[in-house]
């Protein structure tokens, strides 16, 4: 304003030393001529100042959308440093600083009122602003809540929503329209000097007439230059300002990345330490079931050895007691086949998909998963009540998480009285039972007659690592996982406690009822029928001589033509003397290759048969690219399931001379 006033009065000086001098030399032509000339002067004064006000009003919209962007990028900083630090006073500074990020959005918004390009810009601006405040806002009342775990995995998310880039974007269109303006005003302020320069060379040649006119016209170009330097000047400080703002956001910027590499590395830790702690939990279960387990291995063993004995004794004499003792063995093998199948199931760590899973079944298949991890020091009882009732739920997962309730309920009754499994029917009405929708839910309770627990212990089993057992007895973890694999079932969790009587664990989980394909495909493998073919020729691939033997044996009981290969090199060459192989039988894991090794090195024309696979550990079956396409059949196996599993091979197979002989 004291420039402008300053040019005002040199202005008025001007006119007033035309009006007095030039109606004595030129007269009214050159009056006329002079009048013209200021004017252009003055018009050119003007439009050149209001372009340098233009230029310092988008400078300073500019540094506000600079300003805005490095409070906004510190606050969510500071709440990362709040979600991790739980400190009130972090909380607190982040509150301020989003606050004052607000305020500076507000003065962007006043100082764009009049600029109609920004105002949709803006609009959009303050709408981004407003919707990631909501979300930092929720990730501070998570951490406010104490609830940690929740807040780090939607500060997470939020780091990498959309949310954050729409609202860079929306400033960096901010400044490029404002740098687009900017270069029209500096274009304008050109313009005006090159009006100003027109004006100046007018007046010189006007000067020639009159020297008045000549020093007059000289000082005004004079004037006019020094103005155009020291607007020069002023622009030049600005963009330097510019600079040095430009370098602090991008420090700060450069400091905001860093911290939230670190923040996820330090997720990715967690998150590492905590899967290696849940399959050491795990793991340790496995260690508990170790003697018990090898207890009831070496009595189905007993009853295996001697009912082959007493069966080879009794077979020509007395052939109805030997067929007796022989069912009695095969019982036996069938029970051990089934508890090596549970305890390598169990100890897997390989994540699962969910199916239909009968509770009441379920209860059964781990009573002696259950005795040998508790002791025979806790009775044991279960209720079967759900009645057929099916739910849908990863089975190992749902194993594991009854365990860790059992292991939980024999420490609280320090390994002496009285545990009960129960499942049930229930039906909630919405919202009966924490966030489950109305409908019917299969209900399983475990409980015991322990120390039970308190209402502030009660209240906080569900958080991560918090335990109440000595250090070295307890990671603080288990509650908190099965709480987490109920919620992603659909399911709630709920604990009734009373201290010095015992505590029981609700869950409850929604009713899965079973399609018509379901139902057919849960039928037991004794149920399903097969297709008859005809004698097949198959090529056996197996590196125990025994095992060899007892498979070409069963496949001669069933009809099929075996061709024995004792190791998996000799398989091409077998393949290519005996043309008229319809499906190759293969162990897995042998000597030198395994099964899917030697398939996929058998040349391209050979490929085409289909291949039956041979295994006796559950883990081998979870490479899919190895068995894609292929039947799997896992030791041991009846000559039921092998029938089975043969005619599955065989209908899957596009085989010339196998498709012509099953026509």
């Amino acid at each position: 304003m004291a420039e402008r006033e300053v040019i005002d009065e040199q202005d008025r000086g001007w006119r007033a030393a035309a009006r007095r001098y030039m109606p004595l030399v030129l007269g009214i032509l050159l009056i006329g001529s002079l009048g013209a000339l200021l004017y252009s002067a003055s018009s050119a004064s003007r439009d050149h100042q209001r372009a340098l006000a233009e230029q310092q009003r988008s400078w300073e919209i500019m540094a506000l959308a600079r300003a805005f962007e490095a409070k906004t990028a510190r606050a969510e900083v500071t709440l990362a440093r709040y979600v991790i630090s739980l400190d009130p006073d972090t909380g607190r500074l982040f509150q301020d600083q989003w606050r004052t990020a607000a305020s500076q959005l507000k003065s962007l918004t006043y100082a764009t009122r009049k600029s109609d390009w920004q105002r949709g810009n803006v609009r959009a601006l303050q709408a981004a602003f407003e919707q990631r405040g909501k979300t930092l806002s929720e990730i501070g009342l998570r951490t406010t809540y104490d609830q940690k775990m929740g807040a780090l995995a939607q500060f997470h998310q939020a780091g990498r929503s959309q949310d954050i880039k729409r609202l860079t974007a929306l400033i960096d269109l901010v400044i490029q329209a404002e740098n687009a303006r900017l270069r029209e005003r500096s274009l304008a302020v050109s313009l005006a000097g090159d009006r100003t320069e027109l004006v100046g060379k007018t007046s010189r040649m006007v000067g020639l007439a009159l020297l008045v006119c000549v020093l007059f016209a000289l000082w005004l170009v004079n004037a006019a230059y020094t103005e155009r330097r020291n607007a020069r000047r002023m622009a030049d400080m600005e963009a330097e300002r510019a600079d040095r703002l430009e370098e602090a956001v991008s420090a700060r910027t450069s400091e905001l990345s860093d911290a939230y590499e670190q923040l996820k590395r330090e997720s990715a830790e967690r998150a590492a330490a905590e899967d290696n702690l849940r399959q050491m939990q795990k793991m340790d279960a496995v260690g508990q079931l170790t003697g018990g387990i090898a207890h009831d291995f070496n009595n189905m063993l007993a009853v295996v050895v001697g009912g082959l004995e007493l069966a080879k004794r009794k077979l020509r004499l007395k052939p109805a007691e030997a067929g007796h003792h022989l069912d009695n063995a095969m019982e036996g093998a069938n029970r051990a086949a089934a508890l090596t199948r549970r305890l390598l199931a169990f100890a897997r760590s390989e994540p699962l998909l969910p199916n239909a899973v009968d509770p009441d079944s379920l209860l059964r298949g781990m009573a002696d998963l259950v005795d040998r991890t508790i002791g025979d020091q806790i009775i044991v009882s279960f209720a079967h009540k759900a009645s057929g009732w099916r739910i849908f739920v990863d089975q190992h997962q749902m194993e594991n998480a009854l365990l860790n309730l059992c292991v939980n309920a024999r420490d609280a009754m320090e390994g002496r009285g009285k545990l009960t499994i129960s499942t049930g029917q229930a039906q909630l009405a919405a919202n009966q039972i924490g966030e489950c929708p109305a409908g019917d839910y299969v209900t399983v309770s475990v409980t015991d007659n322990g120390c039970g627990m308190t209402a502030e212990v009660a209240a906080r089993v569900f958080e991560p690592f918090f335990t109440t057992k000595p250090v070295g007895k307890g990671t603080g973890l288990g509650l908190s996982q099965i709480f987490g694999f109920v919620r992603q079932s659909q399911g709630e969790i709920r604990i009734e406690s009373e201290l010095g009587t015992g505590t029981s664990v609700h869950i409850y989980l929604p009713r899965r009822i079973l399609t018509e394909q379901e139902a057919a495909a849960e039928a037991p493998a004794s149920e399903q029928l097969h297709t008859l073919h005809p004698p097949t020729r198959i090529l056996v691939v197996e590196d125990d001589p025994r095992v060899l033997n007892q498979t070409m044996a069963a496949l001669a009981e069933l009809g099929h033509l075996p061709i024995a290969c004792d190791h998996p090199s000799k398989a091409a060459k077998l393949l290519s003397n005996n043309a008229d192989i319809g499906l190759i039988m293969s162990d897995v894991l042998m000597p030198d290759m395994t099964g899917p090794e030697m398939i996929r090195t058998l040349p391209a024309h050979m490929r085409h048969l289909p291949v039956l696979f041979v295994t006796g550990f559950t883990g081998d079956a979870t490479d899919s690219d190895d068995f894609r396409g292929h039947e799997v059949l896992r030791k041991p196996y009846t000559l039921n399931a092998l029938g089975l599993a043969l005619s599955n091979a065989l209908s899957g197979s596009n085989h010339p001379g196998t498709a012509a002989a099953a026509e």
